[in-house]
């Protein structure tokens, strides 16, 4: 057991997540400070789907792993905060396809730029073969557990 918790001796699953959160609230203040204080994490697990290209609001549910019902239900707010719009499917006038608005375009673009210039950081910190050397093996992780496919196809979802 654990009695004093510090990196060092925390398992690398548990030091992984946790650089991870510390990052990702990094970057949501970097984009709080860009104005954009209203994004949460979990916006960019549609938004990864709507990035590839418009659609249904079914065609999101599957891709996400849940019911039309959760999909319409996480669409409906971000339709509300203005980071969703839906237009009709050229193809077939009953279906409305999701898009992200520029609101949304605006925090992807962001979030990238903010990543970018975090690694930069870190680089500069903690040198470029160390960096290197920490997304290999966290990239080795997670292509031992089958989740390079998920990451390719835009699928990449929280653990249940």
């Amino acid at each position: 057991m654990v009695v004093d918790p510090t990196p060092s001796n925390l398992d690398l699953s548990l030091v992984s997540l946790f650089a991870g959160w510390a990052m990702a609230g990094e970057i949501q203040r970097r984009l709080t400070a860009d104005g954009l204080g209203e994004l949460r994490f979990n916006d960019g697990v549609v938004f990864q789907h709507v990035l590839a290209g418009p659609l249904s609001i079914s065609a999101l549910a599957e891709r996400m792993g849940v019911t039309q019902q959760a999909a319409s239900k996480a669409v409906a707010e971000l339709e509300r905060r203005g980071l969703l719009r839906r237009e009709p499917d050229p193809a077939d006038a009953r279906t409305r396809l999701l898009h992200l608005t520029e609101k949304a375009e605006s925090a992807v673009e962001g979030s990238r730029k903010h990543r970018a210039a975090l690694e930069k950081e870190l680089t500069a910190e903690y040198g470029e073969e160390r960096v290197s050397d920490a997304k290999a093996l966290l990239a080795g992780i997670l292509g031992r557990y089958g989740e390079l496919e998920a990451i390719r196809g835009r699928r990449v979802r929280p653990p249940l």
